[in-house]
């Protein structure tokens, strides 16, 4: 039995449909087109004493990324992940901001092994603040890392060289 090639065509178009409609919604390759700019101020008072507890320059793995990680401390003792001096990547799909016992200077595959999630990044470009739960041990942690979820790959990592105050 033939099918009519009307039928054929319109099978092969929805296929070709479904299958662009899957790699827009998983692969998102729309992303790499769109910047997500941030310009978050500081989490806390210059007045109050912001103390940098540690700090590194983002090294670039899956994507070229710029600019520096800083873990900073307020008055109170509350702790936030700073992104700032021009910190910028690509965009992408499932994004978040880690802590990681694994350093900055890899191997990759390491960095999901032992971590603490701090949320989605919120912007590929500028300054961004994330907070870090009270009884995180920062002297466990050797490394602030852009994660991509859905592919499992660093897009960047930074040192927390000297880590102070903990």
């Amino acid at each position: 039995m033939r099918l009519p090639r009307r039928r054929i065509v319109a099978v092969a178009a929805l296929g070709a449909l479904a299958l662009g409609a899957f790699v827009l919604a998983y692969f998102e390759p729309q992303k790499l087109f769109i910047d997500d700019r941030v310009a978050e101020a500081l989490p806390v008072a210059p007045a109050g004493g912001v103390k940098t507890l540690a700090s590194g320059t983002f090294r670039s793995y899956e994507h070229p990324t710029t600019g520096r990680a800083r873990v900073i401390a307020g008055a109170g003792g509350k702790r936030y992940v700073r992104f700032d001096d021009g910190f910028e990547t690509s965009n992408g799909p499932a994004l978040k901001v880690y802590l990681s016992a694994a350093p900055a200077s890899g191997p990759s595959d390491r960095f999901d092994d032992r971590f603490v999630d701090l949320g989605d990044l919120k912007g590929n470009i500028g300054s961004q603040n994330y907070a870090i739960p009270g009884d995180v041990r920062l002297d466990r942690f050797r490394s602030v890392v852009v994660w991509c979820m859905r592919f499992h790959v660093p897009f960047a990592a930074a040192p927390l060289a000297e880590i102070r105050g903990a």
